[in-house]
């Protein structure tokens, strides 16, 4: 009887756990239900879909028109406004390295590993089209946000347990809309102000059965809304055999020193355990997201996007035309005054007056004519100037931008290239949240590394002058996750002006070195910098003399190495200099032996050289 009442008791906790969220999941759907339809209206503008609107409920509803004559044809500005943003922020791909925690040479080695850990993983998970698929979330909707979690079934295969593969493990970051986060409060400014955050979204059955292991009942549910009931609302898309997941993160507190997870679907509890990562700040765990904002409101959760904005004047806009295109008809087609019963209303409606056709009237009667619809008014052609420069306005992207139009009141190249620097000082502060986000997703990438990187793992990177490096490393070589950026910002200077800057540093000979020459490593970083990279293939000669010498520094010197007469010394003799100084010579040179044979190396190839000298 004890063994019954307490499984009863423990099923009773279990579905007040699932009430308490699936309650709380609909406070915080609620709560967030104005902002809500405003996406789908964001989404419906962006897509041409303008004739719509929200209704006192809430609800998006269809405008129809007044009369069944009226044009309601879509001019849709704010398309190509969006492209315009997106591909411009898309430049926006920081390069970035990780600061040594301290001065001393085995910090500064073990920076530069976890930088090419980084960079290798970036590289691997393509990034790049992550951050991209952010963006177009966070300028449509406002707000986009980053999930990095570990996965254990990524990786590679390290051996078979009941004839199932065994995985490494890897990091995997996806893009999460914001339609699937609800914070705790509206109010908050940032992710680090909540309290807990519910991550609810559409998860096929196959997918939550293999996650949790539970088989659920599918249904058809909506993207977006996570309802089924909304399933039909404007703008919404409908998915089949889905289930509604609810995942509840909650901060560590004193109560949960490691923080919870609790994942429902329906009445079932799927999951429910400590916070699993060690992704905050000095090895606390966290929320496994990173939040992307476009344009940021002072006391709102989430960012607004610059659509929202733009509604109202594509509305007006899409007025505007259609009533002077309906102005237009009137003067082409005409608009007839007939007297009552003097020809056929129906037919003359139907056919109108075509040319050569004969009207045939009532005799005695006024034949038919056409009133005098004047012309269109000026006040149609303003009003339509007004909106277009409304748009960029408020956009912050001129009509050079969009079009590649230059007006013609500018005759400058300087003029030209202040109007370009003036689209991207619009831009800016978008630009430094989507650096700030990714900064902190690398940050992210690093520490969970460091807490699963257990074992001995093998990475392979792209060293200095393309030479493939392979590195062994595990989580206790990973002390320092102090991202810096390599880059400023991106839209500070467009490509022709980062060529401008190079020419000007090679007409000052600041790149020189001290013969007043630029060495074979500088103009290799020179084309690499201006976009010719290939053509440093041309120089291949000496690309094999420099990558020789790197592979003689790599071998320690655990033996002597014989100078060949064919080397070209003088290259050898700086890739070797340049190695000794260097922080990774630090192990060779601790051993005596190895360090004499490395100087003995570089005293003859001095040799060689001098003897070619003379």
């Amino acid at each position: 009887m004890s063994t019954d009442k307490s499984i009863n008791e423990e099923n009773l906790f279990y579905e007040d756990i699932v009430k308490d969220v699936t309650d709380d999941y609909e406070r915080r759907r609620d709560e967030r239900l104005a902002t809500e339809r405003q996406w789908q209206l964001n989404v419906n503008f962006l897509n041409g879909n303008q004739y719509c609107e929200i209704n006192a409920v809430g609800e998006i509803e269809e405008v129809e028109k007044y009369y069944y004559w009226q044009n309601q044809n879509v001019y849709n500005h704010i398309a190509p406004v969006m492209d315009t943003r997106i591909a411009r922020l898309t430049r926006i791909r920081p390069s970035m390295s990780v600061r040594a925690a301290g001065s001393d040479d085995s910090d500064l080695k073990t920076a530069k590993l976890t930088t090419s850990i980084l960079n290798s993983t970036c590289a691997r998970l393509k990034t790049s089209a992550i951050i991209h698929d952010a963006t177009v979330w966070s300028e449509v909707l406002g707000t986009s946000f980053y999930e990095i979690v570990w996965d254990g079934d990524k990786g590679r295969t390290v051996g078979e347990l009941d004839g199932k593969e065994i995985k490494e493990g890897d990091v995997r970051v996806e893009v999460v809309s914001p339609f699937e986060i609800f914070p705790d409060c509206l109010a908050a400014n940032s992710l680090g102000e909540c309290k807990s955050i519910i991550h609810a979204r559409a998860m096929h059955v196959d997918d939550v059965e293999k996650r949790y292991g539970i088989r659920l009942q599918g249904e058809d549910v909506g993207v977006f809304t996570l309802s089924e009931s909304d399933a039909g609302i404007m703008g919404e898309t409908v998915a089949h055999d889905r289930v509604v997941v609810i995942e509840r993160f909650e901060r560590p507190s004193e109560k949960y020193p490691s923080g919870r997870v609790i994942a429902v679907a329906g009445d079932t509890l799927l999951y429910m355990g400590d916070l699993p990562f060690l992704n905050g700040e000095n090895g606390s765990r966290d929320f496994p997201f990173v939040m992307q904002k476009s344009i940021a409101v002072a006391g709102k959760f989430f960012g607004i996007s610059v659509i929202e904005r733009l509604i109202p004047v594509q509305r007006a806009y899409n007025a505007v035309k259609n009533r002077k295109h309906e102005f237009l008809n009137r003067i082409s087609m005409g608009v007839f005054t007939v007297e009552d019963g003097s020809v056929d209303v129906d037919e003359l409606a139907e056919e109108g007056l075509s040319p050569g056709r004969v009207v045939v009237y009532r005799q005695g009667s006024r034949p038919p004519s056409l009133m005098n619809p004047g012309s269109v008014p000026i006040d149609f052609t303003y009003e339509e100037e007004r909106l277009t420069n409304e748009f960029i306005l408020i956009s912050g992207v001129s009509e050079f931008s969009r079009t590649s139009n230059i007006g013609s009141n500018i005759s400058s190249g300087t003029a030209l290239q202040l109007l370009i620097e003036q689209d991207d000082t619009r831009l800016s502060a978008t630009a430094e949240e989507i650096r700030r986000a990714t900064k902190e997703m690398a940050q992210h990438i690093i520490r969970l590394f460091k807490q699963f990187a257990d074992d001995e793992r093998i990475m392979k990177v792209a060293g200095e002058n393309g030479k493939v490096e392979t590195y062994y490393f595990t989580s206790g070589d990973i002390s320092s996750d102090d991202v810096v950026f390599d880059t400023e910002n991106e839209l500070s200077y467009t490509p022709a002006q980062k060529k401008s800057a190079v020419y000007d540093l090679l007409n000052t000979g600041l790149l020189n070195d001290e013969s007043g020459k630029l060495s074979d490593r500088t103009k290799s970083k020179l084309l690499e910098i201006l976009g010719f990279g290939s053509i440093d293939n041309v120089r291949d000669i000496d690309q094999l003399h420099i990558n020789k010498a790197e592979l003689e520094n790599m071998s320690g010197f655990t033996e002597d190495i014989e100078v060949d007469e064919y080397d070209d010394h003088e290259i050898h003799i700086e890739e070797h200099t340049r190695f000794l100084l260097s922080a990774e010579s630090e192990d060779m040179r601790k051993d005596k032996a190895a360090k004499e044979r490395m100087l003995n190396h570089l005293r003859a190839h001095k040799k060689f050289f001098a003897a070619e000298s003379e």
